[in-house]
This record gives structure tokens, sequence and C-alpha cells, in this order.
């Protein structure tokens, strides 16, 4: 994948400062939470997001984390990715993990799906980040569905996720709505464009077209990328 900077000549609208990537999409190395971190800060020294998007990977996370110190690079704007599959561990316990994450991350982003008590979330304070959700989950997909939750969590933040939202509603309007509701919490953006089974997927042109007057509302936020520019 080519150094974010190129992206000046190759993609105008995501010629975009910060922006950075996520180590979701790193499979090869994923688990070398070191390796990761310097790929992520090869693409782009601005942000990143680590994603321990499974129970099993926080640990190593927190690990390195807590270890790294000055060997960390030093990201404007740090976020990670809670876990959101093979979640076993009591809610509380997780949190307590989540709580334990270095002041170096600057954003905590969690599914709305896997939050039952609200409650425990808030000792997250403002580096929680909720996420909208695409069509495969059955609440927190739009500005109404996540209302009530970020009511319960005033102090939490909002990451957009544009494909999700294209997914719930391909014209677009749902994530205008997502914003003109929640403008004022929006933290950062997940860019991507999602397959037929709702995986990330690189960004289509078709996609980059219709997420454009979005993208530019969002422009004082860091945008991540969950999945490379090209396959």
């Amino acid at each position: 994948m080519m150094p974010l900077s190129a992206l000046n000549e190759t993609r105008p609208l995501l010629a975009h400062h910060p922006i950075g990537a996520s180590t979701g999409f790193m499979a090869d190395e994923r688990g070398d939470w070191p390796a990761l971190v310097d790929a992520a800060a090869e693409l782009s020294p601005f942000t990143a997001e680590l994603a321990a998007l499974s129970e099993l990977e926080l640990p190593g996370l927190l690990a390195y984390l807590l270890s790294a110190g000055d060997e960390l690079p030093a990201f404007r704007y740090l976020s990670v990715h809670a876990p959101s599959k093979g979640l076993k561990l009591a809610e509380p316990k997780l949190v307590d993990s989540l709580q334990r994450l270095p002041a170096t991350v600057d954003a905590i982003v969690v599914h709305p799906d896997v939050i039952d008590d609200p409650g425990e979330y808030r000792r997250l304070g403002a580096r929680l980040v909720i996420e909208n959700m695409d069509t495969r989950k059955g609440a927190g997909r739009t500005a109404d569905e996540l209302a009530p939750l970020l009511a319960e969590l005033p102090d939490a933040g909002l990451c957009l996720d544009v494909a999700h939202a294209r997914d719930v509603d391909a014209s677009m309007d749902g994530a205008h709505a997502l914003l003109d509701r929640f403008a004022d919490r929006l933290r950062h953006l997940h860019v991507s464009s999602l397959d037929d089974a709702g995986h990330h997927v690189p960004l289509t042109v078709e996609d980059e077209a219709a997420f454009g007057p979005v993208l530019r509302r969002c422009r004082d936020v860091p945008w991540i990328l969950e999945a490379p520019l090209s396959a």
C-alpha cells in the first residue's frame, strides 16, 4: 500500500490531514503489535487505529502499549478498536482492561451492540467512542437508534463509519442525520467500502463519490482507512 502522503495526486478527496489506517486489515502481522504499529506509522505518521477486534487480541495490545514507552510512534491521534467478537470476559472485567489503556490512546471505539450496561462504559469517560453499525446489526445503525445510548453516555463521542451508514441508507441521508444530531461529538471516521458480506474492502470510486458530501463535513477530525486503498 502506498504511503498516504501520496494521496494528494492520486485521490484528491482523501488528501486529508490527518488520515491514517486501521491495523484491522493487516492480517499478515496480526498479533505482532510492534510490526502492526510500524506498518501503520509507515503509512501515516499522523493517526492510526490499533484494532483488537477479538477479545483474545486485547491482552497483547495492552501489554505492548503499557511497555512501549518512547518506542511508540508519536501519532497525533491514536485510537484503539475494542473487541467486538469472541467476548467471554464479564463486562466489568472487559472495561477494566480498556480503562488500563495508557494516556497515549486518545479514543476507544466500541460497538453499541456489545454494551449491556452503559454505566460500566461511563468509566472510560471522554475516550469512549461509539461506532454506528451496518444492516447486519439490529440496532445502533441510525441517529434515532444511537440517541438513547449516547444520552446515557454523555461524555462519549461518535465514530462515523461511512460505509456502515451507506449500507443502512444508500442515499447517505442517514449519515447526514448522524452528523446533524451528533456533529459536536464526532471524534473520527472509518472509511472503506463494504462487500456483499459486509466486510471492509478497498474504497471504490462509486463509494468515494457517494461519500464525498459527508466527508467534506468532517474535515476537522481524523479519518481511519479500514481497508487498503487498492486490493
